[in-house]
């Protein structure tokens, strides 16, 4: 169910016709000011967005008091993509929070991505309670590796079968639908979990390489954006993905000759990246900067929809519990072999023993992710089923999931 009134207050689709100022005044209001630059690319992006019915509002009278939006993008899981849902933009006026109108904001938002036939959605919280209470759950990172950029210089030699070199160019907006190929061919052929691709046509990426600040390079396999911070103290690396010896060599080598002037290097990467293990000593720092939310949709098209261990073989009962989806609700069978997976009903396939493993939305989300069994079980997004299912699980889905984008 989408639309509706919460104490006088409308909640709808935006559209055209809604004063787009009134959307910049409240994320300001809500997120601090924005930078010119900032300002064209939000807006646009906003705009974006309102043009193709995935924003909404909430309105008291004619007055904007918070608002709401998705973004389409792909997840990558184990080789396959999922389609995936960004929640962005959550914002509320400071005079209208504490009377529940962003739950109700998400509800309705909620309602729509499921009714566009989004498996998965995601979001980076503000606040963790309003989405938990939504189904979402914290299922991975952003993460970031800190190192002294002289530490660059001289790497681990490379193999002895690790020869030639990466053919790279500098990258502009008209790339943008080549970096997005790239970066989604690498996440398949290194089966990442957790990272997502924008549309082509996004406006946030073609502002991103449009940027004369910002320094992109692009490969055949991979692409490397970064900038100058704090004067030119610090280089910081909004994206590094790479699919071979050879142009993981290249990216970092490139910022290896900033080395004179950057006294650090602050690069976003995923937690296992090579650079943990080319540098000849132990100086790099991964942290997780920020953390994300998952929330599975639509069950069966986000358990057939991502990939898993080929050697994995499971054929374990769920009873999932889904309050605000109840079509993701009930008694299923978790079937998975082939690195395929599939969740059928009562009768439709295979017929298991043992308990079933009993789930919450947040705890098939935490699961999808890759949280552990006995992690789950630890924190009570998980119950019944056996030590034999929690093995399964455990092999079919574990991961440590990831995202390199901040939206």
């Amino acid at each position: 169910m989408t639309g509706g009134r919460l104490g006088g207050l409308e909640i709808r689709q935006l559209g055209p016709a809604d004063d787009i100022e009134a959307e910049v005044d409240l994320r300001r209001r809500s997120f601090g000011p924005l930078g010119a630059g900032h300002r064209t690319a939000w807006v646009a992006s906003a705009e974006a967005s309102i043009a193709k019915g995935q924003a909404i509002g909430a309105f008291d009278g004619s007055r904007l008091v918070a608002s709401a939006r998705y973004v389409p993008m792909r997840q990558w899981w184990l080789g396959r993509s999922v389609p995936m849902a960004a929640v962005v933009s959550v914002k509320v006026a400071p005079e209208e929070r504490g009377r529940g109108v962003g739950s109700a904001m998400i509800s309705d938002l909620l309602g729509r991505i499921a009714a566009a036939g989004y498996p998965v959605s995601v979001l980076y919280p503000t606040t963790g309670p309003v989405y938990r209470s939504a189904g979402w759950e914290f299922a991975g990172g952003k993460y970031e590796v800190v190192l002294p950029a002289a530490a660059l210089a001289a790497l681990v030699a490379p193999g002895p079968d690790q020869t030639g070199g990466t053919e790279l160019r500098r990258a502009t907006p008209a790339d943008a639908e080549a970096v997005i190929g790239v970066k989604g061919r690498v996440h398949a052929e290194l089966r990442h979990c957790g990272p997502n691709t924008r549309d082509p046509g996004s406006p946030s990426l073609r502002h991103w390489l449009a940027d004369e600040d910002e320094f992109g390079y692009l490969a055949d396999d991979g692409f490397l954006s970064y900038r100058w911070a704090h004067g030119t103290s610090e280089l910081d690396v909004r994206e590094l993905t790479a699919g071979s010896a050879a142009t993981t060599r290249a990216f970092w080598q490139i910022l290896a000759s900033h080395a004179a002037l950057a006294e650090r290097v602050r690069a976003c990467v995923g937690p296992d990246d090579a650079i943990g293990w080319l540098t000849r000593e132990p100086v790099s720092e991964l942290r997780c900067r920020y953390r994300w939310m998952l929330r599975i949709v639509d069950a069966p098209a986000a358990v057939a929809g991502r990939g898993y261990p080929a050697a994995a073989r499971v054929l374990v009962p769920l009873d999932i519990t889904d309050v605000a989806l109840p079509g993701n609700g009930g008694r299923w069978t978790l079937e998975v072999s082939g690195g395929e997976g599939r969740l059928n009903r009562p009768g439709e396939g295979p017929d298991p023993d043992g308990p079933a493993v009993r789930l919450e939305a947040r705890g098939l989300a935490a699961l999808y992710a890759g949280t552990p069994m006995g992690t789950l079980r630890l924190t009570g997004l998980a119950s019944g089923g056996s030590p034999a299912a929690d093995a399964e699980l455990d092999c079919a889905f574990g991961a440590r999931a990831f995202q390199l984008d901040y939206y």
